[in-house]
């Protein structure tokens, strides 16, 4: 616990008003910010070893950037699910929900079923979470063949018709990503967007992410 108030004290010490208010502004306003750009905390990360015990305590302290360090700094191995749970139940932003997703989640051995689970909940970032992680995979697990996206397919329409802001936005960004990703996977997502775009149920995601796999720049750069 020393260590982990150390760490909070030293980030409250480089902290900075002005980025809380960009923070505000770019729709991070239920945290506990100290004011410290994302940067400068992956900077930190790196001068620290891997310690899932470290990251817990981060995670308790309740701020926005000790959260995102604690993504940071956890052992992919040690993380269970049963934290992943209770993480992912105290999202208050989209950007911590991202952090979480890009530099832990996605590299976890059960990532997968956490997307089909999460995806039943009501709350708005427990339901982004799904769709954060299928992005996340999309642009970092080269490992993961183009095929096994397929199955998310499914999700994307069922739960499209989420017209709350942090969810669509994610289920277009995960199309998006996915479409990006390969040729194959680009002429199966422009697809389902576009068959999305035509339905007046689904317009916001279905259109957001239509429009950019569509666009000329976009199939240049997959082929």
């Amino acid at each position: 616990m020393d260590k982990a108030l150390k760490i909070v004290n030293h980030l409250k010490e480089i902290g900075d008003e002005q980025i809380i208010e960009k923070n505000i502004y770019f729709g991070i306003t239920n945290e506990k910010s100290l004011g410290i750009k994302i940067p400068e905390i992956r900077k930190i990360a790196k001068n620290l070893k891997k310690d899932n015990s470290l990251a817990e305590e981060l995670w308790e302290s309740g701020y926005y950037e000790a959260r995102v360090l604690a993504t940071l700094i956890a052992e992919k191995e040690k993380f269970t699910p049963k934290q992943m749970d209770a993480w992912t139940n105290c999202f208050l932003s989209w950007a911590i929900c991202d952090a979480a997703c890009y530099n832990l989640y996605r590299y976890t051995p059960y990532y997968e079923e956490k997307i089909f689970e999460y995806v039943k909940s009501d709350k708005e970032f427990v339901r982004r979470t799904p769709f954060a992680l299928i992005a996340g995979l999309a642009i970092g697990r080269k490992d993961i063949k183009d095929e096994d996206f397929l199955k998310y397919f499914p999700l994307i329409e069922e739960y499209v018709f989420d017209e709350r802001t942090y969810v669509w936005k994610a289920i277009s960004w995960a199309l998006r990503q996915m479409g990006k990703r390969s040729l194959f996977l680009h002429l199966k997502c422009l697809s389902l967007s576009e068959k999305l775009s035509k339905n007046p149920n689904y317009s916001k995601a279905g259109k957001d992410a239509f429009r950019e796999l569509s666009s000329e720049k976009i199939i240049q750069r997959i082929k």
